[in-house]
C-alpha cells in the first residue's frame, strides 16, 4: 500500500506500510522534539536489530480464539496504517501476529489476557495485535507488559456494529526498558470503547493511541495514569479523527512526576472533519509536579473543520500540591507525609476508580502508593 495523505488536516497527514515513505527523524519535527531519540536503543533509525526477546501469552475466556498469524492474513492492517517511522519499522519486523477474535453476540464473563514479558535490552523485538470484536459483542481485554527489554509494536482493535470494548493497558516495564507503541481503534455504528492506560515503570515509555470512525454514533473514552519518577520518559500521544457525523470522544489523562529529570509528555489531538457533524468531544490532561527538576510537557490540540458541532473543548494544568489541601488535612490532625500522599491518591485515584477489573485497580492503587513511599 502506498502513502495516504490527508489533506483536509494539518494534523497526522501521512500514514503508510512503507518504511521507505519515513525519514529517519532528527527531533526537530512536532512529532518527536519531546522524545529522546537517544535513548530510543535504534527503534527509530533502524539500527535496533531483531534478536531480542519477549514471550507473548494470552489467555481468552470460552468461545473467543487467539491465533498467530503471518501478516499476509487480511484481518492485519484492517482498521490501522503506520503514521510514523517506529510504528512503520515495528510493522516491517514482526515475525507473527496475534488475532483475538470475539464472535458475534458474545459476552464472556472473564477477560481476555494479553501479557508481553520481556526478557533482557540484547537487541529489539517487534510485535502486532488484532483484537476484533463481531457486532453486538462486549469484551474487556487486559495488556500487560513486564520486564525488560526494547519492543516497538502495532495494536489493532476493530469494535463492530453495537459491540462494546474496555481495554486496560499497563506499562508495568523493568526501569531500563524501552517501549514504543501504537493502539487503534476503529469504532462501527453505534458502537463503544473504553480505554485506560496505566504507564509506570520503563525508562522510556512513548504510547500513541488512536481513534478513528467508519459510521455514526460512536462512542470512545480514553483515560489514563502515570507515575514518573527521576530519570524516566513517559509520553502519551493521542489522536482522536471525527470522520463521521454525531460521534462522541472523551480524553481524561492524569500524570504525577517526582525526582530530577523526571520527564511526562502528553499531546491530545482531535480532529473534527467537514462530514463529521454532531460531534460531541472533550480532552483534559493535568499533571501534578511534586519536585522540582520534573517537568511536564503538555499539548493539546482541537481542530475544527465543521461549525455543526454538539461539543467540543480541551484543558491542561500543570502544577504543584495546592497547599490549602495539605493544611486542611495537617489543621485535621493528619501529619504531612500522609497528608500529601492522599491528596496525591485522590488526584489520581479518580481516575483509577474507572478501572472495572478489581485485581488490575488494585495493582495499579498499590503501585502508585510504592512509588508515594519512596
Amino acid at each position: 500500500m502506498g502513502l495516504n495523505e490527508k489533506p483536509l488536516s494539518t494534523l497526522h497527514e501521512k500514514a503508510s506500510f512503507d518504511l521507505a515513505d519515513f525519514a529517519v527523524p532528527t527531533g526537530r519535527e512536532e512529532a518527536w522534539r519531546f522524545t529522546p531519540l537517544s535513548r530510543l536503543k535504534g527503534l527509530h533509525n533502524g539500527k535496533a536489530e531483531v534478536t531480542g526477546q519477549t514471550l507473548t501469552q494470552v489467555t481468552t475466556p470460552a468461545g473467543v480464539t487467539a491465533e498467530w498469524v503471518g501478516r499476509g492474513d487480511p484481518r492485519i492492517g484492517q482498521a490501522y496504517v503506520p503514521a510514523d517511522r517506529v510504528s512503520a519499522q515495528a510493522y516491517t519486523a514482526f515475525e507473527k501476529a496475534l488475532v483475538v477474535t470475539v464472535p458475534k453476540e458474545a459476552t464472556p464473563e472473564e477477560p481476555i489476557r494479553v501479557e508481553v514479558r520481556g526478557g533482557g535490552l540484547d537487541g529489539a523485538t517487534y510485535g502486532h495485535v488484532v483484537v476484533k470484536v463481531e457486532p453486538l459483542a462486549e469484551a474487556v481485554v487486559i495488556i500487560e507488559h513486564h520486564g525488560s527489554a526494547v519492543y516497538a509494536d502495532n495494536v489493532e482493535f476493530v469494535v463492530g456494529d453495537g459491540a462494546t470494548l474496555k481495554v486496560v493497558s499497563l506499562q508495568d516495564w523493568d526501569d531500563d526498558a524501552v517501549h514504543v507503541s501504537h493502539h487503534h481503534a476503529q469504532l462501527a455504528k453505534d458502537s463503544t470503547f473504553r480505554s485506560f492506560v496505566a504507564t509506570l515503570g520503563g525508562d522510556l515509555v512513548r504510547l500513541s493511541p488512536s481513534v478513528s470512525y467508519t459510521a455514526p454514533g460512536g462512542d470512545a473514552d480514553l483515560s489514563g495514569v502515570y507515575f514518573v519518577d527521576a530519570g524516566q520518559h513517559l509520553e502519551h500521544r493521542l489522536l482522536v479523527d471525527h470522520s463521521q457525523p454525531n460521534c462522541k470522544s472523551n480524553v481524561d489523562y492524569r500524570g504525577a512526576l517526582q525526582g530530577e529529570e523526571a520527564h511526562a509528555v502528553w499531546i491530545g489531538d482531535v480532529i473534527i472533519r467537514v462530514e463529521a457533524e454532531g460531534t460531541d468531544t472533550y480532552e483534559l490532561n493535568r499533571n501534578l509536579i511534586l519536585t522540582d527538576g520534573a517537568r511536564a510537557d503538555s499539548v493539546p490540540n482541537l481542530e475544527i473543520l465543521t461549525g455543526e458541532v454538539a461539543g467540543a473543548g480541551h484543558a491542561s494544568a500543570s502544577g504543584r500540591l495546592d497547599d490549602e489541601h495539605i493544611f486542611y488535612l495537617q489543621a485535621r490532625g493528619i501529619p504531612y507525609d500522609e497528608a500529601r500522599r492522599l491528596v496525591i491518591r485522590g488526584f489520581l485515584g479518580q481516575l483509577i476508580e474507572r478501572i472495572e477489573v478489581e485485581e488490575i485497580r488494585e495493582r495499579v492503587l498499590n503501585a502508585v502508593e510504592a512509588e508515594l513511599a519512596r
